[in-house]
């Protein structure tokens, strides 16, 4: 059975993650943070990067209502083919969007047994509050959320016109000790998952 394992691990490298950008707000500064972000997890050859976002998804709005439109289908082949996760979410009212929470809970299975990472922004709080709503949603979920995350508290003056952060030290190494944890968990999930399915 380990020689199976091992076999496997070598052909599906790297791993897949999938970052997912909660926010549908006219204005919104999600994609700057999530840019940002692929490009601190493309500086690694172990990760391939694939992006989901909440805006340009056409999800139901009522819980449970079925739809074909091919923006779902597209965003759940994304989620299921991935092996870990990093949600980027601002923080509305001391939560996180609606966007992110139907998104969420229009899948099920595509989260199981795979690990979380947060990216965070938003006041004084940096978006903290809104990663700790989300973490036992993903909990229920079966998903495994890493502990450390990236936040950014008042992070519009932090970007230059490029995209780029003005002081990136802090971040960067934030970033890094999340990937750090993410990867970890990203293949011993995928190892235990090619030796027994998760049960559901």
């Amino acid at each position: 059975m380990s020689a199976t394992i091992d076999n496997a691990r070598t052909t599906i490298r790297p791993l897949r993650l999938a970052v997912v950008i909660g926010s549908t707000r006219e204005g919104r500064f999600g994609p700057t943070v999530a840019n940002w972000f692929v490009r601190q997890a493309a500086l690694r050859d172990t990760l391939t990067v694939d992006i989901v976002d909440t805006r340009d998804i056409e999800l139901p709005h009522a819980f449970g209502a079925v739809t074909d439109h091919p923006s779902v289908a597209a965003a759940t082949e994304k989620l299921s083919n991935a092996d870990a996760f990093v949600v980027v979410t601002p923080e509305y009212n001391h939560s996180y969007p609606g966007s992110l929470k139907n998104l969420i809970d229009t899948h099920h299975a595509e989260w199981q047994a795979k690990p979380v990472g947060f990216v965070s922004y938003g006041g004084i709080s940096g978006g903290l509050r809104a990663v700790e709503h989300l973490r036992p949603v993903f909990a229920e979920l079966h998903a495994v959320t890493v502990r450390d995350s990236v936040a950014f508290p008042n992070p519009w003056g932090r970007f230059d016109a490029a995209g780029e952060l003005t002081a990136p030290d802090g971040a960067d190494g934030a970033a890094a000790t999340m990937l750090d944890q993410l990867s970890w968990w990203g293949e011993a999930l995928r190892t235990a998952r090619l030796a027994q399915p998760y049960g559901k």
